[in-house]
């Protein structure tokens, strides 16, 4: 009976030991493009739990100041969604960013760098040209066409 017990809780121990979250972000990386100086450029990123046991992201540390983390802050059950999202302040940062937020969590796989970047163009400068202005043409009904003209009637010498 004693082997039995013993048998069943390895069992269990070996099973819950392997029991394990995963997570896969459907992308980690993000290109803003251009963006203006001033401008907040926030990306949020999605992930799955594809795994067997609760995920916990215990922590998501930026690169620098200018990069602001946020993530879901309760478990994330096996199959369910959570996010992290980066905010870059481009205020005084003009020309091109290239910045992490690394993921700190329980999965199976415990660190993950996310990376944002982007141009940032100076205020007061154009991020995309313009669309060019193509007229259109203006297409008018006319009403009835006119009548075919009558040959002019010869006058007569009397």
């Amino acid at each position: 009976m004693k082997k039995l017990f013993f048998l069943f809780a390895f069992l269990f121990t070996a099973t819950l030991a392997n029991a394990q979250g995963v997570i896969k972000f459907k992308t980690e990386s993000h290109d803003f493009g251009k963006i203006e100086e001033g401008t907040q450029a926030t990306y949020t990123f999605e992930f799955t739990n594809t795994g067997t046991a609760p995920v916990v992201i215990s922590n998501a540390q930026p690169s620098c100041g200018c990069t602001t983390p946020d993530w879901t802050r309760e478990p994330v059950l096996p199959g369910k969604t959570g996010k992290v999202t980066a905010s870059f302040n481009s205020t005084g940062r003009p020309g091109a960013f290239n910045k992490t937020v690394t993921v700190i969590s329980n999965s199976e796989t415990p660190t993950i760098a996310l990376t944002i970047k982007g141009e940032v163009a100076p205020k007061g400068t154009a991020t995309e040209a313009a669309p060019a202005v193509v007229p259109v043409p203006t297409v008018t009904k006319n009403a009835a066409p006119a009548a075919p003209a009558k040959p002019a009637k010869k006058k007569s010498g009397k």
